[in-house]
């Protein structure tokens, strides 16, 4: 078993850095998109992306396992948001998606192990 030092901000924590490099990887995705889906498909998906990161950001500084866990609640729907996103940006044949789902798999692992250490902690 791997100890880690504890997090000092959110920047350290593995399943934020992970969450941000899906948004970056989907901003990227994005920047070819057909014009005609700014305003649509492309700011949904960048603005699903972002919100789980911006969850796991914000829920780090909250004291209350209640209040982390809700926003880490939060990150996992807007997870589950971006993965209906890339399934349609790939039906639709604007790009190929397989490089983000991998990524967004590994956000989910992360983020569900997170979240179990959270709630754990508050039982022990």
């Amino acid at each position: 078993m791997v100890v880690r030092e504890p997090a000092r901000t959110f920047k350290d924590l593995l399943v934020w850095q992970k969450a941000h490099q899906l948004a970056l990887a989907v901003y990227r995705l994005t920047a070819s998109f057909p014009k005609q889906e700014t305003y649509g498909l492309t700011c949904q998906m960048q603005r699903a992306a972002v919100s789980v990161a911006a969850n796991i950001a914000e829920g780090f500084k909250r004291r209350g396992v209640a209040d982390k866990a809700r926003l880490l609640n939060i990150a996992q729907g807007s997870l589950e948001e971006s993965r209906y996103y890339l399934i349609l940006a790939q039906d639709l044949g604007y790009a190929e998606t397989l490089e983000q789902t991998i990524v967004l798999e590994e956000v989910s692992r992360f983020l569900e192990a997170y979240i179990h250490r959270i709630l754990a902690s508050s039982t022990s």
